[in-house]
């Protein structure tokens, strides 16, 4: 078994090999709590969760470090002018987005830091970074302290840029900078930002820049060297390269993979506050079961961009109502039949899993076993159905999907699935007695009564199937 995965540094599929034995350690950019969560914030943690989850299976101990940037331009800018403090924003917003995740099955880390609990950590890479001469305070006394990028000749490994090719940065107030491309590491307090914002340093009272927190995070929790780095398309410049950058410069080995997650669009545009078309996580979680958009957030390849359009929903709803269906109906026929033996998924899922985590391919799998059981259903093969429930059952419990799952709550998904199942069943059987004794007025009543309650029905030459409508 090896664990294959796209290093966007090497830009190639490699090995992944953790730098200890049995346990891999990822950190993850999570999201900035400036205003409330969209689909694309969502899909951006479903895809480590499935990383996390596939990882766990494989026998590793994962440690998941996903951050909270919870200091940041944006989030006093939206908060200035308002009764509500930033700091209070930016908790309240965070509340939002663990919300959106746990609505989602999304595990919580195993570290969630926040970046203002992390400051004298950031002086200290800020520091050596100094003494290295990767770094520099601004000579006008503002207290402002940048990378100097023309001192590391690294800088641009992780997109394979440039650095005469790169745009300026526009992180902070240029106002002290040696060359437009340079990025704040400390930002010097100016007037009329709340003193609530700042803290001392040795370069004057401030706040960090950005990239500098999740480097010092990062350090603080996993240490110098850690195995994976994660996060969305739209991080790998500037902040993921400039992660790299600093962090390397100050003498860390960082990241020795880099995994990049693709975005959401909607009706083929990005999403934007100037289109207008930007789909929030409390929206989407309201137009259909948390399960079935679970299921199509996390339905492509996590390096693929996903479109959300009219139906995609519906779409993602039919594939997990098979699922559902399937379980549903088999559970309560393979009663006291075979033991409940450590389910394993199949080798076709695994191999899919294992080569950069390929959920399609792996999907594939799972709709074809769930197939197969429905047809064992038909055959009374209680033999061909153990196996194909017990291996959906584990391929569901990977993709965090599974709709017997306690965390799943409301409509057909809850603990009454398996009673209602077999209430159909004797229904079934009740018309199956009924036309066999030629009573057809008792059979059609039957069938009328599961139709009213959305169930349908099917007559094959194995016998009848069921299914919700």
């Amino acid at each position: 078994m090896t664990v294959r995965l796209y290093d966007s540094r090497a830009a190639a599929v490699v090995d992944l090999v953790p730098l200890v034995d049995g346990q891999v350690s990822m950190y993850v950019c999570g999201p900035t709590v400036q205003s409330s969560p969209h689909i694309g914030h969502l899909r951006s943690a479903l895809v480590y969760d499935v990383w996390r989850r596939w990882l766990t299976y494989r026998g590793y101990r994962v440690t998941l470090v996903r951050n909270v940037t919870d200091i940041d331009d944006k989030v006093l800018d939206l908060a200035a002018g308002t009764d509500e403090p930033w700091f209070a924003r930016a908790y309240r917003v965070e509340r939002e987005f663990t919300a959106a995740y746990d609505a989602l099955g999304i595990l919580p880390p195993t570290y969630e830091p926040r970046a203002t609990a992390s400051v004298p950590q950031m002086h200290e890479i800020i520091e050596r970074l100094i003494e290295r001469g990767h770094a520099y305070a601004a000579a006008d006394g503002t207290g402002d302290v940048y990378f100097d990028t023309g001192s590391w000749e690294s800088y641009g490994a992780l997109t394979r840029q440039r650095r005469e090719d790169m745009v300026e940065a526009t992180d902070a107030d240029p106002r002290g900078k040696r060359d437009p491309r340079d990025f704040a590491l400390w930002k010097g307090a100016k007037p009329g930002e709340p003193t609530t914002a700042t803290w001392d340093s040795p370069w004057g009272p401030g706040r960090p820049g950005w990239h500098i927190e999740c480097s010092a995070m990062s350090r603080r929790y996993l240490g110098p060297a850690f195995d994976i780095h994660g996060g969305g398309l739209d991080l790998r410049f500037p902040h993921h390269e400039n992660e790299l950058a600093q962090s390397t410069a100050a003498g860390d080995a960082f990241a020795s993979h880099w995994l990049h997650n693709g975005l959401v669009t909607v009706d083929g545009q990005k999403m934007s506050k100037s289109l207008g078309n930007s789909i929030f996580a409390a929206e989407f979680l309201g137009s259909a079961r948390p399960a079935v958009v679970r299921y199509f957030l996390g339905a492509a390849h996590y390096r693929s961009s996903i479109d959300h359009h009219e139906g995609s929903l519906a779409e993602a709803e039919a594939a997990y109502d098979r699922i559902e269906g399937f379980l549903t109906r088999a559970e309560p026929r393979l009663e006291g039949v075979v033991p409940r033996d450590a389910p394993a998924v199949p080798d076709a899922f695994a191999a899919a899993m294992d080569d950069d985590l390929a959920v399609p391919q792996a999907l594939a799998v799972l709709h074809e076993t769930v197939r197969a059981g429905n047809a064992a259903l038909d055959a009374d093969d209680a033999e061909a159905l153990a196996t194909a429930y017990h291996q959906v059952a584990a391929m569901v419990e990977v993709l965090g999907i599974d709709p017997r799952a306690a965390h799943w709550s409301g409509g057909a998904q809850d603990v009454s699935a398996a009673p209602l199942a077999a209430l159909v069943d004797r229904l079934v059987q009740e018309r199956a007695d009924a036309r066999a004794a030629r009573d057809f007025a008792t059979a059609d009543r039957v069938r009328d009564d599961l139709a009213a309650a959305g169930i349908t029905i099917e007559d094959t030459a194995a016998g009848t199937r069921w299914s919700i409508a």
